[in-house]
Parts: C-alpha cells; sequence; structure tokens
C-alpha cells in the first residue's frame, strides 16, 4: 500500500505524537475494504502510540475514525486519503495526537470557543488539490472542539450519494446537513463563515496601522516577490490579499518554472508565503480591495477594504491578478457546481462514464479535454476561432484520442439544465449560423482571463481589456503607483513573468520612495 520511501517519512512525521490515537475501521468484503486495512496497519506500524480497531459501526463501508484515545475528538475519511489527501491522513493523526496546528493562537482559540453542534461532511476527489485545503481545516477544528464533527468522503468511492446529493463539484462542504461552501476554504475563511466577530476583530486590527512605506496588494507570485524585495531594502512593507496565493492555488501540474522541473500550485503558494514569512512582512489575510485613494497632501495612498477598515501607504504595488474568464451566457451561473465547473483536475473524477464539453482551444483548453478524456465517457472541445491556438504538440495528443470530437467556429450561446444539473449546451455554427444542440452532464470553461480591476476604475489608467496600464519601470499614470502581474498589461500571463514583473515593481517603489 505504501512504499518504502513514505513509510519512512511517515515514520519520521509521527515521531512528533503526543498522546495515544486509535484508528477504528469499518470494513466488508469488498477490494476496496482490503486496502483500507492494509493501509490502516501500515500507518498504525509506524509509531507505539497508535493502535487499530476493524470493528467499527459508521455510516459509510469502506470508512476509518481517527480517534483521540481518550475519546473527546475523532475525525472520519470515508475512503482512501491517498496521492492529494495522503498529508491530511498524516495532519489528523498528529493534530489528534497532541502536535499543534501550525495556524495563529488567535485564531486556534476562535476555534476553540465556537458552541454548538458542527457535522461536517466535505465531498473530495484525489486529484483535486483544493481539497486537501479544506479537509485539513475542518479536521483541526474537530481535534480542537468536541462539538465539530468531520467525515472526508472520496466523491468517487460514493457515487450514489453524490448523485443523491447532487454534487457536482468538490471540495463540497457540508454543514448539520446544509450545502456550507463550495471551492477551496482555508480555516481563517471557515471561521469567518461561522463566527462574524472574526472579520470585525481582523478589520479593527488593519485599521489600527501605521502607514505603510510599500503597501502590496495582492498576495500571488508578483505580489509576493514584490514584497520580498521591498523588505530586503529594510523599509515598512505589508501585503493585503484575498488569498496569499491567488489564482496559482487553483493551478495543478507546473511544468515550465525554470529550474522546477514540476510542482503544483498549492506546494508552490506555500512555498511564496513561508518565503515572505522570513522577513518581516505584515501579511493582512482574507481582505479585498475596495478603493483605491490617491496620495493627498499628507503624500499617502489609501486602500479602502470590504471589511470597512482602511490603509495607507507611500507607495503602493497592486497585484490582484486575474481569475477565470465565463462564457456570460444564460444559465451558467445558475449551473455553475451543478454541471458547469472551471478546474477539470478536480471535478473531473465526478463525470466519470459521462459526457462533457470542454470551451476554449488554447492550452488550458485542450489539456483539460486530454485530461478528461481518459475519465469521461466523451468529450467535445467547442473553440470560437477556426482553429485551435494550443501547441502543435497538445493538439497531437487531442487529435489522437478516440473520444475527442473538436468543433471550431463556434459561439457557445446558452447551458440548458432540469433545474438541477445541466443537460445540454447550445451554440451557434459561426459559418452558417446554425444552432446545434449537444446534449451532456458537464461543461468546462476554459477561455482565458479576466483581470482584478473593478475595483480602480477611476483614478488609475485602465488598456480597453481592464489591464492596468504599466511603463518599463511598473510604474502607472499615479505617481507612487506600481502594478505588476497577470492584473497588468505585460503580455504572457506565466507565473515566472509576474514574479519578475513583481521584482522590478518593488525596486521601482523603493526608488521612488528614495528619490523622494
Amino acid at each position: 500500500m505504501l512504499d518504502a520511501a513514505t513509510i519512512a517519512q511517515l515514520k519520521t512525521y509521527l515521531a512528533n505524537l503526543r498522546t495515544p490515537v486509535e484508528l477504528v475501521a469499518t470494513l466488508d468484503d469488498s477490494p476496496k475494504s482490503a486496502e483500507m486495512r492494509a493501509l490502516v496497519q501500515s500507518v498504525v506500524e509506524q509509531s507505539p502510540l497508535l493502535s487499530a480497531r476493524y470493528d467499527g459501526h459508521a455510516d459509510r463501508t469502506p470508512s476509518f475514525a481517527i480517534r483521540r484515545a481518550d475519546g473527546t475528538a475523532e475525525t472520519h475519511f470515508a475512503g482512501l486519503p491517498l496521492g492529494h489527501e495522503f498529508t491530511s491522513l498524516v495532519l489528523a493523526l498528529l493534530h489528534m495526537g497532541g502536535h499543534p496546528p501550525k495556524e495563529e493562537a488567535e485564531l486556534l482559540d476562535s476555534v476553540k470557543a465556537l458552541e454548538g453542534v458542527f457535522k461536517f461532511e466535505t465531498f473530495f476527489s484525489l486529484s483535486c488539490q483544493n481539497c486537501p485545503d479544506v479537509i485539513q481545516a475542518i479536521n483541526i477544528m474537530a481535534a480542537l472542539n468536541p462539538d465539530v464533527s468531520h467525515v472526508a468522503i472520496d466523491g468517487a468511492m460514493f457515487r450514489e450519494e453524490v448523485e443523491t446529493r447532487k454534487v457536482m463539484a468538490v471540495p463540497a462542504i457540508y454543514l448539520n446537513g446544509e450545502p456550507f461552501g463550495q471551492g477551496r476554504m482555508d480555516l481563517s475563511q471557515i471561521m469567518a463563515k461561522l463566527d462574524t466577530g472574526t472579520v470585525a476583530r481582523a478589520a479593527e486590527k488593519i485599521a489600527a496601522k501605521e502607514p505603510f512605506e510599500v503597501l502590496v496588494v495582492g498576495g500571488g507570485p508578483a505580489g509576493a516577490a514584490a514584497a520580498i524585495y521591498a523588505a530586503r531594502k529594510g523599509i515598512r512593507t505589508g501585503v493585503v490579499a484575498e488569498r496569499f496565493g491567488g489564482q496559482v492555488l487553483d493551478t495543478m501540474g507546473i511544468e515550465n518554472f525554470i529550474s522546477v522541473q514540476h510542482t503544483e500550485g498549492p506546494k508552490l503558494a506555500a512555498q511564496l508565503e513561508q518565503h515572505v514569512r522570513e522577513y518581516d512582512v505584515d501579511i493582512m489575510n482574507l481582505q479585498t480591495a475596495a478603493e483605491l485613494i490617491p496620495a493627498g497632501a499628507d503624500g499617502l495612498h489609501e486602500v479602502k477594504l470590504a471589511s470597512g477598515a482602511s490603509l495607507k501607504a507611500r507607495t503602493l504595488i497592486l497585484s490582484t491578478g486575474a481569475r477565470w474568464r465565463q462564457m456570460g451566457v444564460p444559465g451558467e451561473e445558475e449551473y455553475r457546481n451543478r454541471g458547469v465547473a472551471y478546474c477539470p483536475h478536480c471535478d473531473g473524477p465526478l463525470y466519470k462514464g459521462k459526457r462533457t464539453a470542454v470551451i476554449g482551444g488554447g492550452n488550458s483548453g485542450v489539456e483539460a479535454a486530454i485530461d478528461l478524456a481518459g475519465i469521461v465517457a466523451h468529450v467535445t472541445l467547442i473553440e470560437f476561432d477556426s482553429q485551435l491556438r494550443a501547441d502543435a504538440v497538445l493538439q497531437k495528443k487531442l487529435r489522437s484520442l478516440p473520444n475527442v470530437d473538436i468543433i471550431t467556429s463556434a459561439l457557445s450561446t446558452e447551458v440548458i439544465g432540469n433545474g438541477e444539473k445541466v443537460q445540454a449546451l447550445v451554440y451557434t455554427d459561426r459559418n452558417t449560423d446554425k444552432s446545434h444542440r449537444i446534449d451532456l452532464d458537464g461543461i468546462f470553461v476554459q477561455i482565458g482571463l479576466v483581470p482584478n480591476t473593478e475595483w480602480l476604475k477611476g483614478p488609475l489608467t485602465l488598456s480597453p481589456r481592464g489591464e492596468i496600464e504599466v511603463d518599463a519601470h511598473n510604474a502607472t499614470n499615479i505617481p507612487g503607483v506600481f502594478a505588476a502581474g497577470d492584473v497588468t498589461t505585460v503580455p504572457y500571463k506565466q507565473i515566472i513573468v509576474a514574479m519578475g514583473e513583481g521584482t522590478k515593481a518593488g525596486l521601482s517603489a523603493f526608488d521612488h520612495i528614495i528619490r523622494q
């Protein structure tokens, strides 16, 4: 079940256990139960503080509970937590065994203080890069608060339940039987939904901060690079971000980050944050910028936040990135996460044996179609242009697949559903103006990016596409305000390009300060 290298690494981690932990499995005679038994046995053999029982009576089979020996806390896995979820298993063992979570003390105290009954269920897929963050966060809550319970459910293993509950995108979080959240969430985001006082307290702390010399707005690769280069100059630096890591958190495989042959988005985002925290940088997460007020007589720019707080700084670096572009057709928003999806890696396994479409013929769209073709019954790739725009090697691979159709010169016009889930996609042939319907179960949209600049319209010069216009030094039309990354007019929206632009912006901000 586990190779020698993984077992050795696991044994090292489990040396951090402080109190006994019991694994209680609910099994039957199925092959999956046999695999789970083997996994549980392999795990408990790595520490004298672990033990196992195989007489559980959980609602789902196969499943197993990770239970503190004194019975005060437990969390469950309904499915095999391998792949992306193996780390979730290791952390659940450690936290149930008394090893402290790596979260801010104030946040953990808020978890412990929650009152009520919180029965969480999270549906995940083993190929989902966003699911571990959710599962690990709720498992921490279950380890700290006896009123919190959690079951992480592999949607591919419990397909009947997925169909019954109409789960069409992961991670899908339920609280006390009702939908609670969809998509990636960390502990602070979950607590912000449960305890509104968390947001107010954070806003109060932010409002009391002294002005920064450099304030970076956005925590993606560009923002991280800008913060590091500014902080290295010894000037007061802050980062305010909606979610540190930005769109990188939603990226699966990264194979073109020079000198790193392969990594994954969440891993890179964690490394970026760790690097920034090595310097004296004030990181303010879960904060959405709402308005930019250029410097007045005091020489300080102001950024108002959606939380009601505001921050001031001598210089600003705007690196709010971009988000996936939507089709903008009737039915798309109505059936979002009910058949309309934007992450084939996350949600693809939920469409096993079904018919799907991919919208977009660039690299992202073609890669999505290739990945889905190995899971679903059939893929139809739809491209607005008269030809695909993806790299030749990707097009060659796509055309070699027997369960893929390619339609070009097609304008998607409507998503059709039955009120609960997607049933069809309607498109117009741009050559004949005829309308066509494709019956299917899922639509994966991969048609590019939209810059996150809605909050900037007014004082800042934007391009017709909504991107921030910058010069060679990343300066905007407002003195002392710089911008970097996918939010700007700089071509080629790549992680490595964003990092370079963020570096330039950080150095330009410092140069501006010393010349003032």
